[in-house]
């Protein structure tokens, strides 16, 4: 089997799949498609500005909101930052650092009825609070992590 031919066959199958997922109802059409970009929220320098973009002006502090992440982080450039809710209903999250050019660093849809968590690797120029944002039932919620960054693993 040739290369091109093998290409072919596997796009065709996916394009299948995708139909009949769409014919069966399981795959609304509007969810396939890619979610608008909030680029505001993402070019917005200030956790406030950030905040303000993605429509949370007074996020409450939650204990149901964590973030998992190293409290010393050696290398500034891989930081691994998990975020979990245990808050019922979670539509969205989001994690901000304070310090960073772009507050915004990752925002993510949660689809009902998965679950709500996400890992993800960030990068971080200096030592910085993070704040991990959830909305649920139209409310916002937040938790707040310092990671301190060290230069060449030397502590700082």
């Amino acid at each position: 089997m040739n290369m091109s031919r093998r290409q072919t066959l596997q796009a065709a199958g996916g394009l299948g799949l995708y139909g009949a997922l769409v014919a069966l109802g399981m795959l609304p059409a509007s969810e396939a498609a890619a979610q608008q970009f909030n680029a505001t929220a993402f070019q917005a320098t200030g956790l406030a500005d950030a905040m303000k973009a993605l429509g949370a002006t007074a996020p409450t502090e939650s204990a149901d909101v964590s973030i998992v992440a190293p409290d010393i982080a050696e290398n500034g450039a891989v930081v691994p930052v998990g975020v979990k809710s245990a808050i019922a209903n979670t539509q969205f999250i989001a994690l901000l650092i304070e310090k960073n050019p772009s507050a915004l660093a990752a925002a993510y849809d949660i689809l009902e009825g998965a679950e709500a968590e996400v890992n993800m690797r960030v990068k971080m120029g200096q030592s910085s609070d993070v704040y991990a944002l959830v909305r649920a039932d139209g409310k916002f919620y937040m938790a707040k992590k310092e990671i301190k960054v060290t230069l060449g693993g030397c502590g700082g």
